[in-house]
């Protein structure tokens, strides 16, 4: 059953997963928090794609690259000079739009290649189709490009603006110009690749979709470097391993498809997005990039450094082609979201929201439920949260029935519930309820940790 994105955002913000961000002073545009629920998701996935990407990999290594740099890097990337959208503004209300994404809703693809002059060509033969998406205004004023780099006053005394610096785009500028670094320290040798998490920043100029579109993102990225004659090759064996990964994340495989990109950047031999099926349509959730050399070679020229490699066997002197995949944590949330909310129906007007993550994902594992809040029973549920949060990110409920705390639990995704009843004061057993069955086992406290690690491994969901 597919759900509207309203009732995902008002369960997002019910339920503790994503926020508002600045609220209480009436908001920040195109910005949010996640809150308790939603860090611990956000963190899972990460750890669930460090895992993946660099933890099984003996030729990937990792990074964290500063969010400032300097600003000769984002020159050299391209970035001052051509990171920009179409920008117009109506002539009624005076909101700002992307002109690329009006077009898009009436079924018109504007080329990201286009000149000023050849949007506007495009923008006006479509203006009478297209509306403001605030006052419903079919006036615009010509486009202008927008560039996207926040820019910041940092080490800037004079404010003057002669100088500028930036938070960063995109991070895998951070690993290009930290190739070397890693190859003179790490041994390693083409092909072989680095991986990073980390904030990024563009100055969007409309907020759109929840947290599909925002200002401030993370980005999990992998950039693998290898031979230029080689570049196809990995590119196809990391489509398949990407693939292969939304798979192992528990995502419903009918709602993805690979989308081929028809207008590549000059660079570019040849890109693929991963897109899922949103509320909203297939959107991207990540892209896979045979980008060549440019990065590099860019970077060789506006530092003036080397960033050749030299093959130990052959001799041979290049500079490495990359292949890249590059996936949004946020992105990555609202999909598992978007796929893992559940209503069932289970009779008499009595609907269970369930959210059916992976277990491995699920924001917290294991609830802890004292039946009664006396009758020692406290004191053992304090010793099973002891015993199960030393592995697993675990909650203590012991407020209202045993019933809509199970519910409670459901709607956050916890995979088990753990109730200490009267029967664990006697014989040392416990509770636990399953989530998507809702079936529940006795199982002794001595083995409980066990019988969690199996569960956790073994469960489809």
């Amino acid at each position: 059953m597919s759900h509207s994105l309203d009732t995902l955002i008002s369960f997002a913000k019910r339920r503790g997963f994503v926020y508002p961000s600045s609220e209480i002073y009436g908001g920040f545009a195109a910005v949010y928090d996640f809150g308790p629920y939603g860090v611990e998701l956000a963190n899972n996935i990460k750890a669930f794609w460090w895992k993946e990407m660099v933890q099984k990999n003996k030729d990937i290594v990792g990074l964290d690259s500063a969010i400032f740099m300097s600003p000769r890097i984002w020159e050299a990337s391209g970035h001052v000079g051509g990171f920009s959208d179409p920008l117009a503004e109506c002539k009624q209300c005076h909101t700002r739009v992307r002109v690329d994404q009006l077009l898009e809703e009436v079924g018109v693809q504007a080329d990201e290649k286009m000149s000023e002059t050849e949007i506007n060509a495009l923008f006006g033969e479509h203006m009478k189709e297209v509306s403001c998406p605030k006052c419903g205004g079919h006036e615009f004023t010509d486009a202008k490009s927008f560039n996207l780099l926040v820019q910041s006053n940092l080490g800037d005394f004079t404010n003057d603006g002669s100088e500028p610096v930036y938070l960063r785009g995109e991070t895998c500028q951070g690993i290009y110009v930290n190739y070397k670094n890693i190859m003179d320290s790490m041994r390693v040798k083409v092909p072989f690749g680095i991986a990073q998490i980390g904030k990024a920043f563009r100055n969007e100029i409309t907020a759109r979709q929840f947290i599909f579109r925002t200002r401030e993102f993370e980005q999990m990225e992998m950039q693998f470097l290898v031979a230029p004659a080689d570049e196809m090759t990995w590119y196809d064996v990391w489509k398949e391993r990407r693939w292969k990964y939304y798979e192992a994340l528990g995502i419903n495989m009918n709602k993805l498809r690979f989308k081929q990109h028809e207008n590549l950047v000059f660079y570019a031999k040849e890109a693929y997005d991963i897109e899922y099926e949103f509320p909203f349509g297939f959107k991207e959730v990540e892209g896979i990039h045979a980008r060549g050399n440019y990065d590099l070679t860019q970077h060789t020229i506006h530092s003036g450094k080397k960033l050749t490699y030299r093959d130990p066997h052959t001799n041979e002197e290049y500079t490495p082609h990359i292949v890249e995949t590059s996936a949004g944590v946020g992105r990555a949330l609202l999909m598992l979201l978007s796929d893992a909310y559940t209503e069932e129906d289970l009779g008499d007007g009595d609907i269970r929201v369930v959210l059916k993550l992976k277990p491995a994902l699920a924001p917290i594992t294991a609830a802890v439920l004292p039946l009664m809040k006396k009758e020692g029973m406290p004191e053992k549920a304090d010793e099973v949260f002891a015993l199960l949060s030393e592995q697993f990110r675990c909650e203590y409920d012991d407020s209202g029935s045993i019933g809509k705390r199970y519910r409670r639990q459901d709607e956050i995704g916890t995979p088990f519930c753990i109730t200490i009843d009267f029967d664990t004061l006697t014989d040392g057993t416990v509770t636990v309820r399953h989530r998507d069955s809702m079936e529940q086992e006795r199982v002794a406290m001595s083995e409980l940790m066990a019988y969690i690690k199996t569960h956790l491994t073994t469960s489809s969901s």
